[in-house]
């Protein structure tokens, strides 16, 4: 295979797949590691791609880009029902959690609707419909004020002045991007500052994300990586990305969209 029609493939592959480390394309292209780093580099300055530790990701446009919920719905639909599932699974009656906007955030709330004397806590309109849809006596949901994003969370100085009073077992939050050393970001500097007081009200703090988030850079960080106790991905992140998350974050759990187990 030439050169041309190996970095074409690989420009499909990241642009289809979010991320793809070196090891994997060393291994389907049976070249050397130097080869493939020479591809990605030829990739990187065409724009094809974006280079990160142990690999590449999705080339993105904008840093301020934010995409509608109903955009962002429709992708990675298994690996974040993985992770919701094997988020839901630290969840139990009489428990308080704190649950960011976001389409991950989202599909675990669906899954928290059976849980008995749960108290919510939420930023997200979306969220809070879907509790209100389905309404218990033993169950709070608080929702804040603020100004609605396109994905339809509330932020602003209202909703994380309305969050800093408040106490919550366990903080569920997405993120638009995920990278070492920035940590995770948004493309919302509105929604970093309320995306903050949300974290601050877990005693226990998660981020749950899909391996296409991997070396994306929103405009804002909202919290280092060392500020998590633990972060939830589908199993197709690189290793090497995996390796450099657990440099700085105590629990990272890897999840297989067939089998939502944990894998790491």
């Amino acid at each position: 295979m030439l050169a041309a029609q190996r970095q074409s493939r690989i420009a499909e592959i990241v642009q289809t797949d979010g991320a793809v480390s070196v090891t994997a394309l060393v291994e389907q292209f049976g070249v050397s590691d130097m080869t493939i780093r020479r591809d990605l580099d030829a990739l990187a300055a065409q724009g094809a791609l974006v280079k990160v530790h142990g690999g590449a990701v999705r080339a993105e446009t904008r840093r301020t880009e934010e995409p509608g919920f109903e955009a962002k719905s429709g992708q990675m639909e298994a690996e974040k029902a993985a992770i919701a599932q094997e988020a839901a699974q630290l969840v139990r009656p009489g428990t308080s959690v704190a649950l960011s906007a976001g389409t991950t955030t989202w599909a675990l709330a669906r899954l928290l609707r059976e849980v008995e004397d749960l108290t919510v806590v939420t930023n997200s309109t979306r969220i809070s419909d879907v509790f209100q849809a389905e309404p218990r006596a033993d169950r709070t949901v608080i929702l804040t004020g603020g100004v609605r994003t396109p994905s339809d969370a509330l932020v602003g100085p209202l909703a994380a002045a309305s969050l800093r009073s408040l106490h919550a077992d366990l903080a569920f939050l997405g993120a638009h991007g995920v990278s070492v050393p920035e940590g995770f970001t948004t493309p919302n500097y509105l929604e970093a500052e309320t995306n903050q007081a949300l974290l601050a009200t877990g005693q226990r703090r998660i981020l749950l994300t899909d391996h296409s988030k991997w070396g994306v850079l929103g405009i804002s960080t909202f919290a280092e990586l060392t500020e998590v106790d633990m972060v939830i991905l589908d199993g197709a992140l690189p290793a090497e990305a995996a390796d450099a998350l657990r440099d700085h974050i105590d629990e990272v759990r890897l999840v297989s969209p067939r089998t939502a187990r944990a894998a790491g």
